[in-house]
């Protein structure tokens, strides 16, 4: 379901005549309608990366076996839209990511031209840590400081949680994802990818990457935002690596104390 505290808060802000609502409202969803929509795939090499973006085209196009070393692109139609989904190369957890991964990495943007309307930055939900927030800071900035506007969070293994909400979640890891999400302006949504096929929640999701080019003005251009790739950049070569996988153990830990303490 998509968490967007905006989204929650414009569902409960709805006043004036029912139908006049209902028709406002469908004005402007039409008006931010897209026939087409480019979407770039970014995240850790971990499967959750690739089953999204196999979510988002309802059928299995990447593969999940091996981590993928060049970037793919795989079209599918929602809701009457057109669908460009590039996934790329993901990035190393325990490891330096080699630059031709990163040149790689960037090319992405540029398979979907005139440019992506969003960057999906898969985020497994667990423990998050300084190195986790290094690693995300290390490769979305090789698209340029701008890619912050058109990148969305999508978290992903948040059935671990339980009865957590992910809002409650975010707060319990503190000031390292709090950082990720205020420099995507706070835009996050949460996909179930073992629902796969005809699903709403994708739907939702389109719906979500609409309202942010409206917000922004208009789609990534890759041309503008581009830049040579300092090759001994690398803000967590020097940290600890703690590891960017889906946690369940850490999942699971917060629910049991949850179930403990009672709801905030």
């Amino acid at each position: 379901m998509d968490a967007s505290k905006p989204l929650q808060i414009a569902a409960g802000d709805a006043s004036g005549p029912e139908e006049e609502t209902h028709s406002t409202a469908a004005a402007s969803k039409a008006a931010s309608r897209l026939p087409v929509v480019r979407l770039v795939v970014l995240g850790w090499r971990w499967p959750g990366k690739s089953l999204t973006a196999n979510t988002i085209l309802g059928r299995e196009e990447f593969h999940l076996e091996r981590a993928a070393e060049f970037c793919v692109k795989r079209e599918t139609e929602v809701d009457g839209r057109q669908v460009i989904v590039v996934d790329t190369p993901g990035w190393f957890s325990a490891q330096d990511t080699p630059p031709s991964y990163k040149q790689e990495l960037v090319r992405g943007a540029s398979l979907c031209p005139p440019g992506p309307h969003a960057f999906l930055l898969v985020v497994a939900v667990g423990m998050f840590t300084d190195v986790d927030r290094a690693r995300i800071e290390e490769h979305v900035n090789l698209f340029g400081e701008h890619v912050w506007r058109h990148t969305i969070v999508v978290f992903t293994w948040a059935e671990v949680l339980r009865k957590i909400s992910i809002e409650r979640y975010i707060r319990r890891e503190g000031k390292e994802l709090q950082w990720v999400l205020e420099k995507c302006k706070n835009r996050y949504f949460v996909i179930n990818n073992s629902i796969f096929g005809e699903h709403p929640q994708v739907g939702r999701l389109i719906e979500k990457v609409e309202r942010l080019v409206v917000k922004e003005g208009g789609h990534f251009n890759p041309e503008v935002e581009n830049k040579p790739l300092d090759e001994n950049q690398n803000p967590a070569r020097d940290v600890q690596e703690l590891g960017a996988r889906p946690k369940q153990n850490s999942g699971l830990a917060l629910s049991k104390s949850t179930e403990q303490t009672g709801s905030e």
